[in-house]
């Protein structure tokens, strides 16, 4: 669906729109489908890019924050924010939940992907941002900061926030106060 009004503005678009989503003044509400993910050969051997993005093409620089809380039940159930320009240069980091824990998680892709994770205690109502300038993206998770990554510079971007279920049947997931400028 293209032309999505939410977070306070006009032309938003879903990449992957999820069977059921709903919009309201407070925010979105997801619910993941089953076998969504975005991930590259790297380790596993396949190539997924079917998760859930609602999201603005971005040019030049910018900040993307979301704050978000799911209810995460099944291996590697994520959400966050992502930044994608294609099906080989993307960026997604949030929370994932990883045998059992709450990770924080960066995944950067330039044809292959590479994943970074950090353990958190808890999971509810996390704010991510990732800041693009020039060729560069930092990623934070409140006031730390995760990771620094190259993006290629002077290309669109799709900003927004994600969310995907690689192993299981799907789950729900709000994002609230949500800003990309």
């Amino acid at each position: 669906m293209i032309g999505v009004q939410a977070f306070g503005s006009d032309g938003w678009e879903w990449f992957t729109e999820p069977a059921e989503w709903t919009l309201d003044d407070d925010g979105l509400t997801v619910h993941t489908d089953a076998g969504s993910d975005f991930w590259r050969t790297t380790h596993y051997g396949f190539i997924r890019d079917n998760g859930h993005i609602l999201g603005r093409w971005t040019e030049g620089d910018f900040t993307l924050q979301a704050t978000f809380a799911g209810q995460y039940t099944h291996q590697y159930d994520q959400a966050g924010i992502a930044l994608r320009i294609d099906a080989e240069n993307w960026v997604k980091t949030g929370i994932e939940l990883v045998d059992g824990q709450y990770q924080q998680s960066v995944v950067v892709t330039r044809g292959v992907s590479d994943w970074s994770v950090v353990p958190v205690p808890d999971a509810a109502n996390v704010t991510i941002r990732a800041t693009r300038a020039g060729d560069t993206v930092t990623v934070y998770a409140g006031g730390t900061m995760l990771r620094l990554a190259y993006l290629p510079p002077a290309v669109p971007v799709h900003a927004g926030v994600m969310c995907a279920s690689p192993d299981g049947p799907g789950y729900r997931v709000r994002f609230s106060a949500v800003s990309l400028g």
